[in-house]
C-alpha cells in the first residue's frame, strides 16, 4: 500500500522531531498529502469547572500559539510537500488523532513516542499504544532522540 494520506502529530517536542522528518520524507517520496496536527489536551491544565473563563482564556493562547507553531512547520516543507493541511484540535489526545485519521480517511499516521514507562505510563498510558490499538489504519511510530539517552544533534 502506498499512502496518499499521511497524518503527522506533534506535540512540537524534540522527541517528536524524528517522526517529523519521516512524515515529511514519506509524503516527498510518496507525493502524499501530508496533514499535521496538534491537540491541546485537557489533562494539561490545572483547575475544574470553577476556572472555567480562565481556561478559555489559556486554551485561546495556546491554541493561538500552537496554529502559529503549524504554520511554521508548513513553511518548513513547502518546498518538499505540496499538499500541506494542518489540525489545531482540543480533547483526548489519542481520541482526537483516531477521529481526524477516520474523517480524513487517512492511509498512515505518524506519531513520535516520548518512551514513558513504569508507574507514569500505566496510570496515564502512551499516546502512541492508544492510538496504535483504535485507529484500525497503519501507525508508525518513531522512537525520540532522548530514549535512546541522546539529543536531536546527536542524531542527525
Amino acid at each position: 500500500m502506498v499512502p496518499k494520506k499521511i497524518l503527522f502529530c506533534t506535540d512540537f517536542s524534540e522527541n517528536s522531531q524524528p517522526a517529523w522528518k519521516l512524515a515529511l520524507d514519506y509524503a516527498k517520496a510518496f507525493g502524499a498529502q501530508l496533514s499535521i496536527l496538534h491537540v491541546i489536551d485537557y489533562k494539561d491544565f490545572p483547575g475544574h469547572v470553577d476556572w472555567a473563563e480562565k481556561l478559555r482564556e489559556l486554551l485561546e493562547n495556546v491554541e493561538r500559539s500552537a496554529k502559529e507553531k503549524l504554520q511554521l512547520m508548513v513553511k518548513d516543507c513547502a518546498q518538499l510537500v505540496q499538499d500541506v493541511k494542518t489540525y489545531c484540535r482540543t480533547g483526548n489526545t489519542p481520541q482526537e488523532i483516531v477521529a481526524l485519521a477516520q474523517e480524513e480517511s487517512v492511509d498512515l499516521i505518524v506519531v513520535g513516542t516520548h518512551g514513558r514507562t513504569g508507574v507514569k505510563d500505566l496510570v496515564m498510558g502512551s499516546v502512541a499504544r492508544s492510538v496504535l490499538r483504535t485507529a484500525h489504519r497503519p501507525v508508525l511510530i518513531m522512537e525520540g532522540p532522548s530514549e535512546k539517552g541522546e539529543s536531536l544533534e546527536r542524531s542527525k
